[in-house]
């Protein structure tokens, strides 16, 4: 199969004078951007006073921007209501941990839960579909924007007190059997009825884990259904256009997977140069990648995406330079938003939209680049996107991207629990699953990432960063396998209701693994543990446990007992490794999965599209791309420059 990847923008008419309109659109359609999102900020704009719209001004634009044969992804409003519905009803606005109620003059200040806020999304939503959804340049829907942004998935008002009280008596049936799951008889914690259950915050010490387990499933399934309101409207409205929503990078307050499943494209929002300064990574990695960005951030997500979307993704907001929100901003070395776009394409992106097109001089995002500067005149990713545009016309058809070799499970709830109960500061689920990830990539190895119920059956390698609660259909669906499969640390330790495995872990996967775990530890990060395999010496980190079992270890503490075991196809890791022993875990498996594996030069990341070969370069020097001496190029070359793109065919795979 071949596809024909897109280029995109975000486009906001209602911020500038309506005779910069045409133009725009003149030269949107001139650089070769084809699709133009609008729309998911308007609600203060169409409807200035209740039951008052203003369509003119958006039917003008939307006229506009169809004049040039632009296609439009229309946002739906409902991330900002106005100020006139706050005032009418202050119940909708969402609270912190503290109680204290979120105040109007930003953005995403609703609250999921709140029946009012849904019937008025519903009413603007059905009222937008109403107008444009059969509209021929409509080509796709945005439900919302960022869901969660600014920490906003879980609120502890009154609407979302009543709503979860709801949610747990179709969970539990009956009071006793919510006590029993919870433990409420420690710290005599009991309940007589569900009207007596707060949401889990302000308590003098840490509340019940199974308790705020299940406020942060409910809070999930309170986007997943608000998302699922405005699909089932839009569908209605405005048959025939896909329908999406822009998910953000390394957030994992909600479900992707499951807000996903009502969606036909799953996006995202690609700010690499911000999450690198923004997360975990050390100041050495900060400073080598501080104008590419970590060179495994972006991919990460897209295959993430990817597999939230069944296959289906695109990038809704590309970084064109410096962004506004993170501690440090550097502009992106030259040459990178042109890489980035690659990389999406090469990893499955149907369509690539930048964020923004002109650079806004005022309000909160007035310091975040555009494709345009604030005075009309080309910024730096203006000429990258031209220079894209031409290289994809030359190139497409493009392969669609295939099943990768490896598959690595991704589990939200695996994060949720583990940021509950992390019994180490820093023990952190998202990390390791981004670090076992990064590993991979550095083999030179293809990636989907994928929920735990999804068909394991085509992969060649499966890795589980870690996923406590582990259910006999997931055990049975491993068992079932015969390629290596990783299980990593605390897989199997928890029940659904958050407690320790009956069995002791790793639970319903004892037999499986072969292993029994008797004793945890967590550890500074002051401290490593050696680990010997064979004749060499690596560290695990953060955490150990003491294994019984009739194995013989692969690798070994210094005191003799087991790091990592193998029973049969399936391997069990009982610290987390350093990257060395990561380095060389994964290496094992790979070439026991029959997997060819390249140590990549620093900085250098691969991706395979059909029969075609990406390579990138997020080093600051001249690298050498992998391919054989007599490839045929399609891009670029053996010599790669810093912040290039090389791309080949393959003679076979």
């Amino acid at each position: 199969m071949t596809a024909h990847p897109r280029l995109g923008v975000c486009y906001y008419p209602e911020h500038w004078d309506e005779d910069l309109w045409a133009t725009d659109a003149r030269a949107m359609a001139e650089l070769g951007i084809s699709r133009v999102r609008i729309g998911e900020f308007t609600w203060s704009h169409i409807e200035p006073h209740p039951g008052r719209f203003d369509w003119e001004w958006l039917d003008r634009a939307v006229e506009t921007l169809a004049g040039e044969n632009l296609g439009i992804i229309m946002g739906t409003p409902t991330a900002c209501p106005p100020k006139w519905l706050v005032d009418r009803h202050p119940e909708i606005l969402a609270c912190d941990a503290r109680g204290q109620q979120r105040k109007f003059g930003s953005r995403r200040h609703y609250c999921f839960s709140s029946p009012v806020y849904r019937d008025e999304a519903a009413r603007i939503v059905t009222a937008m579909a109403s107008r444009y959804g059969s509209h021929h340049a409509v080509v796709a829907w945005q439900t919302d924007n960022e869901y969660g942004c600014h920490d906003t998935t879980i609120s502890y008002s009154a609407a979302a007190a009543e709503a979860f009280r709801n949610w747990l008596k179709l969970r539990y049936e009956n009071i006793q059997a919510l006590n029993k799951a919870w433990g409420t008889v420690f710290w005599s914690q009991e309940y007589e009825d569900f009207a007596q259950i707060d949401p889990p915050c302000s308590t003098v010490t840490e509340a019940t884990p199974a308790h705020r387990l299940d406020y942060w499933r409910f809070s999930s399934d309170q986007v997943a259904s608000f998302n699922a309101m405005q699909v089932d409207i839009l569908r209605r409205l405005s048959p025939g256009r896909d329908i999406v929503h822009n998910f953000m990078g390394f957030y994992t307050e909600f479900d992707h997977f499951a807000v996903a499943r009502d969606l036909d494209v799953a996006a995202w929002d690609s700010y690499p140069l911000g999450f690198t300064e923004q997360f975990w990574f050390s100041e050495p990695q900060k400073r080598e990648y501080m104008r590419q960005g970590h060179p495994d951030i972006a991919a990460f997500h897209h295959d993430l995406y990817r597999g939230c979307g069944r296959g289906r993704m695109w990038v809704m907001e590309q970084q064109p330079g410096p962004v506004n929100w993170a501690a440090f901003n550097p502009a992106p070395l030259p040459g990178m938003v042109r890489l980035w776009t690659w990389e999406a394409i090469a990893h499955g992106a149907e369509i690539v939209s930048y964020f923004r097109w002109r650079q806004v001089p005022f309000a909160q995002e007035q310091m975040h680049a555009a494709l345009n500067l604030p005075n009309n005149k080309p910024d730096v990713a203006y000429l990258e996107v031209r220079q894209v545009t031409e290289e994809i016309s030359r190139l497409a058809p493009l392969p669609t991207a295939d099943i990768a070799p490896v598959a690595l499970v991704f589990s939200y709830e695996a994060d949720w629990l583990l940021q509950i109960q992390p019994q180490a500061k820093t023990f952190r689920w998202l990390r390791l699953a981004f670090e076992m990830y990064e590993g991979l990539r550095n083999l030179g190895l293809d990636v989907d990432i994928v929920p735990e119920d999804h068909d394991l059956s085509p992969y060649k390698l499966v890795i589980v960063p870690s996923l406590p609660i582990a259910d006999n259909k997931f055990a049975n669906a491993l068992q079932q396998l015969s390629v290596p499969v990783l299980l990593g640390p605390r897989s199997g330790s928890k029940t659904t209701n958050l407690a320790i495995a009956p069995e002791l872990p790793p639970g319903s996967l004892s037999a499986l693994t072969g292993v029994t775990i008797t004793r945890v530890e967590s550890l500074a990060p002051r401290w490593k543990e050696t680990v010997h395999v064979k004749e060499r010496v690596f560290h695990g980190l953060t955490w150990r446990e003491h294994i019984e079992t009739s194995l013989s270890p692969l690798a070994a503490f210094s005191d003799g007992s087991g790091a990592w075991y193998r029973k049969d196809h399936i391997e069990y890791l009982a610290t987390w490794p350093d990257q060395e022993f990561l380095h060389y875990i994964l290496s094992e498996l790979a070439l026991r999965a029959g997997l060819g594996v390249q140590n990549r030069d620093s900085g250098v990341r691969t991706r395979d599209k059909g029969m075609i070969r990406f390579a990138f370069n997020y080093s600051t020097e001249r690298r050498k791309a992998p391919a054989p001496p007599n490839a045929e190029f399609l891009l670029g070359a053996q010599d790669m420059p810093p912040a290039s793109v090389s791309a080949w065919r393959l003679i076979s795979k």
